[in-house]
């Protein structure tokens, strides 16, 4: 069974695949602070509460973004299973044909998901991530990463909104009930998911206008579920592009 791991800024994702089936997906919470025996501890008690031994555990294959917290997380990991982690970077065989200025500079989890998204549909593809940044990356066909734009997503441009404008409170990101809202809580609301999902078609809409034609539009990320509803595009979701990707990533580089 493989042990996969993406650290990202907010959360650590971790699962476990076997025979390319996700048998489960678990989060927990990035800190810069705690030491590798502290992550080592959390991904064994994570484990153990989907019923799984060190003993299952084949190999595991790790993607961050967060390098402070990588080294952390993959001593903790070596702790736990016995054994050296594949990581995700430069030397890797991906087959991605990358085209930007410094491939080298290109986040892991940006490749991660374009090789997930390519295994299961063709390029042109347009992939919308939404975390603690909203990015949206082009692929060409036939397996051309092409790059794209980031910038704050929907959770810290909230965070960066109340704590810069005294009268504003904290909200919730629930689905608003219209667009114009009516109280202040609805009106930053409404900003908030209307706003970033206006932003997705935006940007959506210059990025085939720039590419001279259509592409496949899909979004993975913890708030895709919620936005994409509102965008007037057609946006395919796909929950577990992450893990899909380190599963083929590793097969494609493991040891025979």
């Amino acid at each position: 069974m493989l042990l996969a791991i993406d650290i990202g800024n907010t959360n650590i994702v971790i699962g476990c695949i076997k025979d390319d089936v996700i048998q489960f997906k678990a989060r927990i919470a990035t800190d810069r602070t705690r030491t590798s025996d502290q992550y080592g501890v959390e991904i064994k008690n994570m484990l153990e509460a989907f019923g799984i031994s060190r003993e299952d555990i084949s190999d595991c294959i790790i993607s961050s973004v967060v390098p402070p917290v990588f080294h952390s997380v993959r001593t903790g990991v070596v702790k736990v299973i016995g054994k050296q982690p594949m990581v995700v970077g430069p030397g890797l065989k991906t087959g991605l044909d990358i085209h930007v200025d410094t491939p080298s500079q290109v986040g892991s989890d940006r490749i991660v998901i374009a090789v997930a998204a390519l295994a299961e549909y063709e390029a042109p593809l347009i992939l919308m991530d939404l975390g603690t940044a909203t990015t949206i990356e082009v692929v060409e066909a036939p397996r051309t990463y092409l790059g794209g734009v980031i910038y704050p997503g929907v959770r810290l441009s909230l965070e960066a909104l109340t704590n810069r404008a005294a009268q504003l409170p904290g909200i919730s990101l629930d689905k608003p009930k219209r667009v114009i809202g009516k109280n202040t809580v609805d009106c930053m609301r409404s900003g908030m998911m209307y706003g970033t999902a206006a932003m997705l078609d935006g940007v959506i809409d210059r990025m085939e206008e720039e590419l001279g034609h259509k592409a496949t539009l899909i979004a993975t990320g913890g708030l895709a579920q919620f936005i994409t509803p509102l965008c007037k595009h057609d946006i395919l979701l796909e929950k577990d592009l992450l893990l899909k990707g380190l599963n083929i990533i590793y097969k494609k580089n493991k040891k025979s």
